[in-house]
């Protein structure tokens, strides 16, 4: 075998390598679903290259986690892409949505970094830097097991609670919904969310909606 001729099979292989990891990437959300053959629930989180079936009159909301595109999708047949999906034989209604794009893929490791730091009585100029902008009043918070919800203030003292997630209006066993629970935090502040021991920065941009906005917008990494 000669040197011009590996050079094409060392270039597929390599392709044939990377393409499963890209393929792993979790760029979607599912917001809404109304099927019993599209086999995901709601808030699951989707790969680069998932395939959804659905029904003729089926119906699928997806958001994107990167580019903040929000689809509602009727029938067809769904794939997932990086930053939108393919629909055949079904039709698809796109809107751009205010969320801080990329920063929901945050891994749990990432959005702990700042546990232990002690927050009360700090100035500004030593507050820790939000790793998130939320545009909903209300945050969707990704939490493990049971215990307390902690959220504070940072900017401003004062404003705390302190929320059980035991017995809490709880989605899928580990989405708790501020709207859910009738509350909202307020627009422009900055805060602080701990769970078991992990904890997440973030900030309300001072635009943000009230009530069930989209969850794209209103979703903080895991704690």
């Amino acid at each position: 075998m000669t040197r011009l001729t590996q050079v094409p099979i060392v270039i597929v292989c390599w392709f044939a390598a990377i393409t499963p990891l890209a393929a792993q990437a979790q760029v979607a959300l599912v917001e809404d679903v109304n099927s019993k053959t599209a086999g995901v629930e709601f808030m699951d989180y989707l790969p680069v290259g998932k395939q959804i079936r659905l029904g003729k009159q089926d119906t699928l909301a997806l958001s994107y986690l990167k580019s903040c595109w929000h689809e509602q999708i009727t029938g067809g047949t769904v794939t997932i892409g990086p930053e939108q999906s393919n629909v055949e034989r079904g039709s698809v209604e796109r809107r751009k949505v205010d969320c801080d794009a990329g920063k929901l893929q945050l891994t749990a490791e990432q959005a702990s970094q700042s546990a232990g730091m002690v927050v009360r009585d700090l100035k500004p100029a030593t507050m820790p830097a939000p790793q998130i902008v939320l545009f909903g009043v209300s945050p969707v918070f990704q939490v493990k097991g049971g215990g307390a919800l902690v959220i504070e203030r940072l900017d401003q003292p004062g404003e705390r609670f302190e929320l059980a997630v035991a017995g809490a209006p709880v989605v899928r066993g580990r989405f708790y919904d501020l709207a859910r629970a009738g509350k909202a935090l307020v627009p422009g502040g900055t805060y602080r969310a701990g769970a078991g021991g992990r904890q997440v920065v973030f900030k309300i941009d001072p635009a943000a909606k009230p009530g069930t906005s989209p969850m794209i917008g209103r979703l903080l990494p895991p704690i």
